[in-house]
């Protein structure tokens, strides 16, 4: 921080923003993540560099955090990082778990001059969809007192607390801060930028202060946080972001004027929404699982239908062509089209392709089943056994080279139960798990059109018209098409968004127009495959309620919403 020599004194605050991409339990490694952010930040002359929400821990450590040995291990390298504030460079805000006497607290600290200045807790601690912070942490003191850094009061909320209660920075101002910095671990869902901007925006509007979101980036399981942290001016203009579904590291400069704090140089970067965001998350959630958890290479069946097809391209984009490995397994019931529409995907992506029948391995099973099966009608059993074939060929594949294998079930299939356990489910990670059907026609029609800035695959068509324009088919028996079972595809993710996301009951579905029946039948499928569900790969969380982290239900359940009457 500097004093300019003028008529009217400015004091100048030069705040970098570490939007990064920890390591969930590696904390050497994101001690160094941090240690080379600060010294770039200090190469900008920065007086202070704001790290995310539990960012040397990784976000969210669930269980992990009760191990003592682990917190421990967290707090001693942040005190690491206190020691290198020394050199009289750049002061830290970081975020990680402590523990005082018996409790653990979802902490950020402030480091200068070699040592931590002052710390503080999060106190609005999230128990819904992905969020289970009341699990292991306890909250904060509800009233907490601004931290001085350089003789600079400064509000240091985080993420949550500032979402619940909109007078939250107000209090801080009334004690005294100038400036409010939230450290987030937010992860996307469809349409949180347009919340968090609105979040800020309340905040800022009743406190008349300045405030800096800084936001993680990066996959975590099922998580993507997505970035874009950001600023609003005191009255609540956009003061900069910083890049989207990209790691950054980014120097603002504000300045003191009689009316307070304001930007006066900073990032302007651009904001991914629609399509676009949905598909980065994708891309960014399946590269992240795969590096973080030390795969090279991928394996995915490549059917020549059009889930495969955008697992394929998200694979590639994400992880380059040399290290993703498609197989077409075809059966008696594979059309030439399909043979054709899968070996010129590969052709466009540049991926390893080869064709593996499995007819020799399906007539061994039938012929070993024969005797346990006699005077029986074949159907789904001798059905999935195509599937299951191609699964184990699949996982064999995976143990020989150490590739992962990608399952490719998009979100209605995983509704209804249109998969097969050990089958076509079989596999490590899902990218589209959490996109649903007409969503994974409108993501490939996209990426037929746009090339995401990062992806590494090739521009232009991806995936062939004709792979788009076919109707949906499992190909298990002649002439089969998804819709001899199911409703068309638009009707049942319409009911099943209602079911899912909305949680509404058949007569509030019926009433948006849908066939009592249709409706009906949906919910009764959904309810039936929570079994399988339970037993699939886990997969990007896109919509605001995944299957996994977001919804949780018994796998025995009786509960159907026709039947809430109780005897009399």
């Amino acid at each position: 921080m500097v004093m300019k020599n003028s008529r009217d004194t400015v004091r100048s605050f030069r705040l970098a923003v570490a939007q990064l991409n920890p390591v969930m339990g590696d904390i050497a490694g994101n001690l160094e993540l941090a240690r080379a952010a600060r010294a770039r930040a200090a190469g900008e002359k920065a007086d202070l560099v704001l790290f995310t929400e539990l960012f040397i821990s990784g976000y969210s450590p669930e269980d992990m955090i009760c191990k003592p040995a682990f917190v421990r291990a967290c707090e001693e390298a942040v005190q690491v990082l206190a020691a290198d504030t020394k050199d009289g460079g750049p002061g830290v805000v970081i975020g990680l778990p402590v523990q005082r006497e018996k409790k653990i607290y979802n902490a950020v600290m402030l480091l200068d001059k070699g040592r931590i200045i002052a710390e503080r807790y999060k106190i609005d601690l999230p128990n819904y969809g992905e969020f289970d912070e009341r699990r292991v942490f306890t909250p904060g003191d509800d009233d907490p007192e601004p931290v001085v850094f350089r003789g600079l009061p400064l509000g240091l909320p985080i993420c949550e607390d500032i979402w619940n209660d909109s007078e939250f920075c107000k209090k801080l101002a009334r004690k005294g801060a100038r400036l409010i910095l939230v450290a987030n671990a937010s992860p996307f869902s469809r349409g949180k930028s347009g919340m968090r901007s609105d979040i800020l925006a309340r905040q800022v509007q009743k406190s008349g202060l300045p405030a800096i979101y800084a936001n993680q980036f990066g996959g975590q399981d099922e998580l993507v946080f997505d970035g874009g942290s950001f600023a609003l001016t005191a009255d609540g203009n956009l003061a900069f972001r910083m890049k989207h579904f990209q790691e950054d590291v980014a120097t603002a400069v504000w300045e003191e004027t009689s009316s307070g704090w304001r930007c006066v140089e900073g990032p302007s970067a651009r904001l991914v929404s629609g399509l676009e965001a949905d598909y980065n998350a994708c891309m960014v959630g399946f590269r992240d699982y795969v590096n973080k958890n030390g795969f090279k290479d991928v394996v995915l069946g490549l059917s020549g239908g059009i889930d495969s097809a955008l697992c394929a391209v998200i694979a590639v984009d994400a992880l380059g062509a040399e290290h993703v490995r498609a197989v077409m397994l075809p059966y008696r019931y594979t059309s030439q089209a399909s043979l054709d529409d899968a070996a010129a995907c590969a052709r466009q992506l540049g991926c390893e392709f080869e064709t593996v029948p499995v007819e020799a391995a399906v007539e061994g099973f039938r012929q070993v089943l024969a005797p346990l099966f006699t005077g029986v009608i074949e159907g789904v059993t001798q059905e999935n056994l195509q599937s299951r074939v191609r699964g184990t060929i699949l996982m064999a594949l995976s143990n020989k080279s150490g590739a992962l294998v990608i399952t490719t079930g998009n979100k209605s299939e995983m509704a209804v139960g249109y998969a097969t356990l050990y089958g076509d489910m079989n596999g490590g990670f899902n990218p589209i798990k959490d996109l649903y059907k007409t969503q994974v026609y409108a993501l490939s029609k996209w990426r037929n059109a746009c090339k995401p800035e990062n992806g590494k695959g090739p521009a232009g068509v991806v995936i062939p018209q004709s792979i788009i324009d076919k109707a949906p088919s499992a190909e298990l028996r002649e002439d089969q098409t998804d819709q001899d079972s199911l409703p068309p595809y638009p009707v049942l993710d319409g009911i099943l968004e209602c079911l899912v996301e909305n949680d509404l009951d058949v007569e509030m579905i019926v009433a948006r127009g849908y066939d009592r029946t249709t409706v009906e039948r949906v919910e009764q499928l959904l309810y039936m495959a929570e079994y399988k569900r339970q037993q699939s790969a886990p997969g990007v969380k896109i919509t605001k309620k995944n299957f996994g982290c977001d919804r949780r239900y018994p796998i025995t359940n009786h509960f159907r919403s026709l039947k809430t009457s109780l005897p009399g």
